[in-house]
This record gives C-alpha cells, structure tokens and sequence, in this order.
C-alpha cells in the first residue's frame, strides 16, 4: 500500500508528474500553436491516431466501402498525440477537446468530433449499419461503449499498463469493473451474433477496438491478467470480427506501432494498403 495521501485544499497542476502521457496531459484547453491541417481529395477527412478510438472510425469508413458505398472514400492524417499535434490550432478549430478521432465532411464543411458521434454520423449520412427495427438498441451498445471505456482506458489501462507506479488499490478497483463489463458482454453475446442480434452494426464498430482488442492482447497485454479466456461468447464475437477484411484493413490506418506490415501511417487511397504500409516506405528510403 502507498504512502497515504493528503489532498491540499487546492490541487496545483505539476507538470512534470511522471507517467507516460504526461507531457502531453494538462487541465486546460485550447491551442499551443497554429498549425493548419491538411487537406486531400476525397469528401470525408479524418484527422487521428490508430488508438482503440481512431480504429472505431477507420475500421467503419472501411466497412462502408467495402458495402460498395463509394463517396465514404476519404484520406487519414495521421495526428500523433506523443508530439502534441491534438493541440494545433487547425485540429482544435474541428474538435475544442483535443482529442482524436475528429472528421470533417468537405461537402457540407461539418466538422465532426467524438468517435460515436462519428460513427453515428456516417451511419446516418450513408443509411448503413443500423440495423433496421434496432436503431435503439445499437445506440443503447454504442453509448453503452462510449460511457464504459474510460473505466478500461482511462482506468484500467493506465494504471495497470502506463502509470509510473503500480497502486495495488487503483488496479483493483478497476479491474473489478472492467471484469463486471467483460461479463456483461459475454452474458449478451451468448444469445446473439452480434451487439443487435444476427446484424452487424456500429455497436459491434464501436466495442471491439477495445474490448475485443482486450480479450485478444492487442491492448494492454492483460488477457491473461483479466483471465479473458474465460469469456467464451466474447471471445467468440472478438474473433470473429478480427477476421473481417475491413477490419484487418481499419486497424493498420494511422497506426505507429507493432510490425511494419501492419502499419499505415496515413492512408488516401486503397492502393495504400499494397503499397505504403510502413515496411514498405522504409523499404524504399534505404
């Protein structure tokens, strides 16, 4: 057990306070510095980072393509939030919050910010992947997801995976709710296919890059810790949707990290995925 804390009466930022993350944390909001954004060819502009939020948004816009929905075509910039890029003026003009995802729609200059909002958005705007007599249960998952993942973000992941010290109480508390979510999912999927029943929606979009991701140790290599084996339906569903095409494709956009194959730092076109992928890029510069 740590050293037992005092709050003072009122709490000063110091912003050298350890962890990974912490230079790019602070408790205000706007810019530091101007920097445009840039702009490609196709009506849809994401502006993100391969996290468990950013792939929700590329793995749905590569769904919608794959469904033959040309005018979902759109070019990913990649935002990295380790050099602070969440904080130029151009991306805090599209989202005030500073964080990734954020979208805009060039042929209705709609900016669009949080990943269910997005991913409702382009539901809506392409009439896709809302199940048809379940728009209300699919929004009771998505905003389900949306309210759930910061206990295993912000939660669970930092403290078991990122914080500077391991605080035996923190991840304790955490994991607790984060194994009562696991649960509640895999009660929900031993009756049914997906989120909504047989249909593929944005509720199954939304959950897997993170708690599919958990079960499977893409996140925080905490399977075996969260003993996520256990959750046979979950698992099940998890795999399953690994093995979509779109997905494998939506997971690599914007990605920075893990093998080079599986990397796209940004993506403007289908042929991207054949010939820029990171192995390929460095390939070509040596």
């Amino acid at each position: 057990m740590s050293e037992q804390y005092t709050p003072a009466k009122v709490w000063q930022w110091e912003a050298k306070n350890g962890g990974e993350f912490a230079n790019i944390n602070r408790p205000i909001a706007g810019a530091t510095h101007e920097k445009e954004l840039p702009v490609g060819r196709h009506p849809l502009q994401l502006y993100s980072l391969g996290t468990p939020n950013g792939a929700k948004v590329t793995i749905m816009l590569e769904e919608l393509l794959a469904l033959g929905i040309d005018d979902a075509e759109y070019d990913a910039h990649l935002i990295n939030i380790g050099k602070g890029d969440q904080f130029g003026s151009g991306f805090v003009d599209i989202n005030p919050n500073s964080k990734i995802p954020a979208l805009m729609d060039t042929t209705t200059d709609t900016p669009v910010f949080e990943s269910g909002s997005i991913l409702l958005y382009l539901a809506e705007k392409f009439g896709a992947l809302v199940p048809e007599g379940q728009r209300t249960q699919c929004l009771n998952w998505l905003f389900w997801q949306m309210g759930s993942a910061p206990y295993l973000g912000g939660g669970f992941g930092h403290f078991y995976k990122y914080a500077p010290m391991k605080i035996e109480y923190c991840i304790d508390r955490f994991t607790m709710e984060v194994k009562r979510q696991l649960d509640v999912l895999d009660r929900h999927l031993a009756d049914n296919r997906y989120m909504c029943g047989d249909e593929y929606s944005i509720a199954d979009i939304a959950i897997w890059p993170w708690y599919g991701a958990l079960v499977l140790n893409i996140v925080y290599e905490a399977a075996e810790f969260l003993d996520a084996g256990s959750y046979t339906h979950l698992n099940r569903w998890a795999n399953e949707i690994n093995e979509r095409p779109a997905v494998q494709r939506g997971k690599m956009v914007n990605r920075v990290w893990g093998p080079l194959n599986e990397q796209l730092h940004e993506r403007h076109d289908a042929s991207d995925f054949e010939t820029k992928t990171q192995d390929k890029v460095e390939a070509a510069e040596s």
